[in-house]
C-alpha cells in the first residue's frame, strides 16, 4: 500500500545550494580554533596529555602515562593524535598536530551526514507527491536539497560547537556513529562500501569507549534490516549482525565495558536534563517533532525509522549517564537528518520565525562580542573593561591584525547573508537553516579570533603553570602531585616540562603540590616539607594548589 507523502515540493524548491559559499561556510566552522590556541582545561588537555606522552617518547604506545597514571579510557583515540605528533614533529607544534586528525574526523562527520540524508531522500517512500500537472521535484535534486538541509542543521546545533573542536575520544565516537548511519542509509546504492562502513563502525565505537552504544545501535540496525520490505536491506542484516558481534568481542577483549545507569529521575535531574536538551539540540529539536508529525504514517519507512532509532540510542545513553552532554553528541547526525525531512512540510510562518530569531539572536551576539573586544583593546566601555579585569585578573590583551581581518570578513559575510535572506524569498528547501548555521559559524569565528587570547588565558593551564614555576624552578628532578586532577597534571607536564608523579604514594620528589581544599585556612604543616606558596588559576577561585619543598633534613 502506497501511503501519500506529506512532501509537496516543486522543482523550483530544490535549487542547489551554491557549492563555493557552502564550502566557505564549512571552512568558517571547521578552521577557527584549530590554530593558535592551547589545549583547554578538562577532557581536552587530559586526552592531549596522553597523546604527547606517546608522541614525545615519555610513554609507550601500549601504556601511556600522565603523572605515572594510566588512562581511564581506550587507547585508539590517543594513538590517532600521537601519530600526527610523531609525523609532523618538529615542523608543527604538538597541540596543532594533535588537533589535525580530529578536525578531519569532524569534516568527515559533516560529509557522512550529508550523504546519509542524500541516500535516504532517494528512497521511494521519501519522495514528494506527484503533482497533477507535473513540475514535482526531480529525485536527485530533491535528495540534494534535503542533504544540504541536514548539513546545515548539523552545523547549526549548539552542542557540536565546542565538543566538535576538541581532541577527545567522543569525536571519534561521533565519526563512528555518522559512519554507521551512512552505511545503513547507503546499503541499497553502495553495497560493498556500506558493508565495509558498518563492519568498521561498531567495532570503532567499542574501541572508543562506547560499547553500550555499539551494542544498542547494532541490535536496532539488525532489526531494521531484517524487517525491511527492501530486499537489499534484508540481505544487509547478517552484515550488521556480524559487526555487532565483533564489537562485543572487542569490548570483552579490551575489558573496558562500562554498563552503568546514573540517571535518578528527581525534579532537579529532570530540570537539568531539560536544560541540556533545549540548548544542546538547538535548532533541531524544533524540527524533529515537525518531521515525526507530518511523516507519522511513514514512521517505519527507512528514511524515518533509521535516523530516529539511532537518535534514540544517543538520547538514551545521555539519560542513562545522568545527562551527559558528550553522550548526547552521538545523537546529532541522525537528528540532523530527521530535521532535514521537516523542511518539505515546513510552513512559511515557522520558517520566518526561525529566520527572524536567528537574525536578532546572532546579530546581538556578534555585537556583544565586538563590544567586549573593543573593551579589551581600548578600555571602553569602562564597565565592560572592569568586568573583564575582574573575571580575568592579570590578563593583558593582545592585538593581531590577522585575527581582526578574519573577524571583519566573517561579520561582513554575515551581513550579506542576512541581507540576501531578508530581501529575497527563495523557494529552496534549505533556506530556513541557512541563517542558523551561518550564525553559529559567525559566533564561533568571532570567539576564536577576537576572544582567543582571553579564552586561552581563562581556559588554559599555561598561566597557572607559569605562576607555579616561579616557586618550583626550571628543572626539578620531579614534582609530586598526588590528588590533583589529570587535566592539571597534563598541564604541568606539557607547559612546565616537568616529570610529574601523581601516584598516591609519591614521596621521592623535591617538590610537592597538594590540592588546596580550604582556600581560607592556613596550609597544613607536613613533616619533612616546608610550605612555599599557594597558587590558584587566575580565572578560577576554586582551583588552587599548595606548594611545598622538601626540607634539607629529610633529604639525608
Amino acid at each position: 500500500m502506497n501511503i501519500p507523502s506529506p512532501a509537496l515540493v516543486t522543482q523550483r524548491a530544490v535549487q542547489r545550494l551554491p557549492r563555493i559559499p557552502l564550502l566557505l561556510l564549512c571552512a568558517a566552522y571547521l578552521l577557527p580554533g584549530l590554530f593558535g590556541r592551547d589545549p583547554w582545561k578538562g577532557a581536552d588537555i587530559t586526552a592531549f596529555g596522553y597523546m604527547t606522552a606517546i608522541g614525545e617518547g615519555r610513554g609507550s604506545w601500549l601504556t601511556p602515562l600522565v603523572g605515572l597514571l594510566p588512562p581511564d579510557g581506550p587507547l585508539l583515540p590517543h594513538w590517532l593524535g600521537a601519530s600526527f605528533i610523531v609525523l609532523l614533529s618538529p615542523l608543527i607544534e604538538p597541540a596543532l598536530a594533535a588537533r589535525i586528525p580530529f578536525a578531519l574526523l569532524l569534516a568527515a562527520t559533516l560529509a557522512l551526514t550529508w550523504y546519509s540524508a542524500f541516500h535516504l531522500a532517494r528512497t521511494e517512500a521519501a519522495q514528494p507527491v506527484a503533482l497533477a500537472f507535473g513540475g514535482e521535484a526531480n529525485t536527485v535534486d530533491y535528495a540534494r536539497a534535503v542533504a544540504d538541509g541536514a548539513l546545515l542543521a548539523l552545523m547549526a546545533t549548539l552542542g557540536l560547537l565546542q565538543l566538535g573542536h576538541e581532541t577527545t575520544p567522543e569525536l571519534a565516537q561521533l565519526f563512528a556513529m555518522a559512519l554507521l548511519l551512512w552505511g545503513l542509509a547507503a546499503a541499497t546504492w553502495r553495497t560493498n562500501l556500506a558493508r565495509a562502513a558498518v563492519l568498521g563502525a561498531l567495532p570503532l565505537l567499542s574501541a572508543c569507549d562506547a560499547p553500550n552504544v555499539a551494542l544498542a545501535a547494532g541490535l536496532i540496525g539488525t532489526a531494521i534490516c531484517a524487517r525491511s520490505a527492501d530486499t537489499p536491506m534484508r540481505r544487509f542484516a547478517p552484515w550488521i549482525g556480524a559487526s555487532t558481534l565483533a564489537s562485543l568481542l572487542l569490548t570483552l577483549a579490551l575489558q573496558h565495558a562500562r554498563w552503568r545507569w546514573e540517571f535518578e529521575p528527581d525534579a532537579a535531574q529532570l530540570l537539568q536534563l531539560g536544560r541540556l536538551l533545549s540548548w544542546f539540540l538547538w535548532p533541531v529539536w524544533l524540527l524533529v517533532p515537525w518531521t515525526l508529525w507530518h511523516w507519522r504514517r511513514h514512521l517505519f519507512k527507512r528514511h524515518i525509522v533509521l535516523p530516529l532509532c539511532l537518535a534514540l540510542v544517543g538520547l538514551g545513553t545521555c539519560i542513562a549517564l545522568g545527562g551527559s552532554d558528550r553522550a548526547l553528541l552521538l545523537a546529532l547526525p541522525p537528528l540532523a537528518v530527521l530535521a532535514a525531512f521537516a523542511l518539505p512540510a515546513l510552513r512559511r510562518s515557522a520558517s520566518a520565525a526561525i529566520d527572524w530569531f536567528s537574525v536578532f539572536f546572532f546579530s546581538a551576539g556578534a555585537l556583544a562580542i565586538w563590544v567586549v573586544y573593543a573593551a579589551m583593546q581600548t578600555g571602553a566601555p569602562a564597565r565592560t573593561a572592569a568586568n573583564i579585569a575582574r573575571l580575568a585578573p592579570g590578563f593583558k590583551a593582545e592585538f593581531s591584525l590577522v585575527r581582526l581581518l578574519a573577524a571583519v570578513a566573517g561579520t561582513l559575510a554575515w551581513l550579506a547573508l542576512v541581507r540576501w535572506r531578508t530581501a529575497r524569498h527563495p523557494q529552496a528547501l534549505w533556506k530556513s537553516l541557512v541563517l542558523p548555521a551561518g550564525g553559529v559559524a559567525l559566533a564561533w569565528l568571532l570567539v576564536m579570533t577576537l576572544w582567543l587570547p582571553a579564552l586561552d588565558y581563562g581556559r588554559s593551564y599555561r598561566p597557572w603553570v607559569q605562576r607555579i614555576a616561579r616557586h618550583v624552578g626550571p628543572s626539578p628532578a620531579c614534582v609530586a602531585a598526588p590528588g590533583l586532577p589529570r587535566a592539571a597534571i597534563a598541564g604541568l607536564e606539557y607547559f612546565g616540562g616537568w616529570r610529574v608523579d601523581a601516584r598516591p604514594d609519591a614521596t621521592d620528589c623535591p617538590v610537592l603540590l597538594r590540592p588546596d581544599v580550604d582556600h581560607q585556612a592556613a596550609p597544613p604543616a607536613l613533616a619533612g616539607w616546608r610550605f612555599v606558596a599557594r597558587e590558584r588559576r587566575p580565572t578560577d577561585r576554586d582551583e588552587s594548589v599548595l606548594i611545598y619543598r622538601r626540607t634539607a633534613a629529610s633529604t639525608r
